[in-house]
């Protein structure tokens, strides 16, 4: 299809297939900063040092604790003027609908005047959250899509304990794999070959994610609220090799200079979702689409799409499609090999 039948269909400069175009990917919704990491691991401390700086200033916290008192909620609570506690279970389990109440009754509460006006949520997990469903709350629940895009996640990681940790529990594997920023924690009182380890091991679980070093919290404020990667997709230039972690995850990145066919990828996707849906962890890409004038941004969580956005323009001069997997059990030549066989059969139905 021709950029003059695109028009034709979309007379508007600034819209498309996926409606307007954005300067950015979440457009005027409000940003969500999501801050995760291993019991232990320093988020708190790195929270308050953000919340107390002028980026932190204007922002709306919500905590995720275990117990029915909430510790972090109180260190925190003089730090902004609206903290929601979300106590006694995870927000990957029991609170997930929760959290959709209190991110709702926020901008409630700030549209009545009854809290002060903020312009970004920082959601502050438990020590064992699975940020999966957590991403999964903003696609499944349309309100909160329109209103809210998650920004930036960022793992916390204690360069005290983080070894073991990523060694020994699942649940700060994936907190590291899953991240788009990794910061890493208590530097200055950790062992200089340990923390060179740790540092070998996050680069090798999370090959895409900028890492950071903070010492006591303290760190460019910029790390909360941006993912430090060019194109938000990957860092690295060129083909990047699939990883393959503990517990079946592996990672890696499918490009594709030649203009994709939406159609076609579309239909391979819903194909991968609808076989291995659970085991989808995390997509995220820039898509090259024949007849769209920007970049389009596409993400996946498990079983959820969401929706589409194109883009103005394109953020560095690669123009090529690339998408980064996070799976279960799925490895690249696979989704390689249904994607071919998808794009095969589209042509031929074009032909």
């Amino acid at each position: 299809m021709t950029d003059s039948t695109i028009l034709d269909l979309f007379p508007s400069a600034s819209a498309g297939r996926f409606g307007r175009r954005q300067k950015r990917e979440r457009g005027a919704r409000l940003p969500v900063t999501i801050v995760t990491g291993f019991l232990g691991a320093g988020k708190t401390t790195l929270v308050q040092r953000f919340l107390k700086s002028s980026e932190g200033r204007g922002t709306a916290l919500i905590v995720n604790e275990f117990g029915s008192e909430g510790i972090d909620d109180a260190l925190l609570r003089e730090s902004t003027d609206e903290v929601t506690l979300l106590g006694n279970g995870c927000l990957c389990c029991n609170t997930r609908s929760d959290l959709q109440l209190a991110l709702r009754k926020l901008v409630a509460d700030r549209d009545h005047g009854k809290i002060p006006h903020f312009g970004r949520v920082l959601i502050e997990t438990s020590g064992l959250a699975d940020i999966s469903p957590i991403l999964q709350t903003f696609s499944t629940d349309r309100a909160l899509g329109d209103e809210f895009a998650v920004e930036v996640v960022v793992a916390v990681v204690d360069a005290v304990s983080g070894l073991k940790n990523l060694e020994k529990a699942p649940e700060a594997r994936k907190q590291a794999i899953l991240a788009d920023r990794i910061v890493v924690s208590k530097t200055d009182i950790a062992d200089t070959k340990a923390r060179k380890k740790l540092l070998a091991m996050l680069e090798d679980l999370n090959p895409r994610a900028v890492i950071d070093v903070a010492v006591k919290g303290d760190i460019d404020p910029k790390s909360l609220t941006d993912t430090g990667q060019a194109d938000a997709i990957e860092r690295h230039s060129g083909f990047v090799a699939e990883a393959s972690h503990s517990d079946g995850i592996v990672s890696f990145v499918m490009r594709d200079r030649a203009p994709l066919i939406w159609p076609v990828f579309q239909r391979s996707m819903e194909t991968l979702i609808a076989l291995r849906g659970p085991d989808l962890l995390r997509i995220k890409g820039l898509l090259n689409l024949a007849g769209s004038k920007g970049p389009v941004v596409f993400q996946a969580v498990q079983h959820l799409i969401h929706p589409p956005v194109e883009l103005t323009e394109w953020p560095d001069q690669d123009h090529s499609s690339r998408v980064v997997f996070i799976t279960r059990g799925i490895s690249e030549r696979q989704v390689d090999d249904l994607f071919k066989a998808c794009r095969a059969l589209g042509y031929s139905a074009e032909e």
